[in-house]
């Protein structure tokens, strides 16, 4: 029995883990995605679009793709068939931005849904569009920045990732050579 209750944490632990490292070109193709629907709810306030994007990023934040439609169509349809190289980047600082896009299309949904704010909902994914686009079109990750300043003042440990913490890691993963 409690053999079993071991294969069974370690069985929940794989399927809800986030990856790391996190391939780029998918990141930035998810973004692409998220760019779309947050503009579906922003211009013509198609507002039953928030409950696919809040459900988007919860999925992510607890699993990556796993359970993400939008996040399995960028990682086994739309990637494949592009004519990039995968470039791995560290998972932490991506999960925390999932993480902000959940709070924020969570935040939007329940105004909308709860309190009738539509405004608010839409300023919220507004800036969900605006940080989506600057990932997808430059790879510039708002949540990523914001991660490492986190770990950079100490409210985060340098722990949660070593590379992330030190820069000259980075730098060096940055200069191999079939990385970027």
């Amino acid at each position: 029995m409690r053999h079993e209750s071991s294969a069974n944490v370690d069985y929940i632990s794989r399927v809800f883990s986030f990856p790391n490292p996190v391939n780029e070109v998918a990141a930035r193709t998810v973004a692409a995605g998220v760019v779309a629907m947050s503009l579906a709810v922003v211009v013509p306030r198609w507002t039953w679009v928030l409950w696919p994007l809040a459900f988007g990023f919860v999925a992510r934040v607890a699993a990556g793709p796993t359970f993400s439609p939008l996040g399995r169509l960028a990682t086994q349809v739309v990637v494949p068939r592009l004519p990039f190289a995968a470039r791995p980047v560290d998972g932490p600082p991506k999960r925390f931005a999932q993480g902000i896009g959940a709070v924020l299309s969570v935040t939007a949904l329940v105004a909308h849904m709860a309190f009738g704010a539509t405004i608010v909902a839409v300023v919220l994914v507004a800036m969900i569009a605006i940080a989506a686009t600057l990932e997808s079109a430059l790879g510039y990750c708002i949540g990523c920045k914001v991660f490492a300043l986190l770990i950079r003042s100490g409210v985060l440990s340098d722990e949660v990732c070593a590379a992330c913490a030190d820069l000259s890691l980075r730098r060096k993963q940055s200069l191999s050579p079939g990385v970027d």
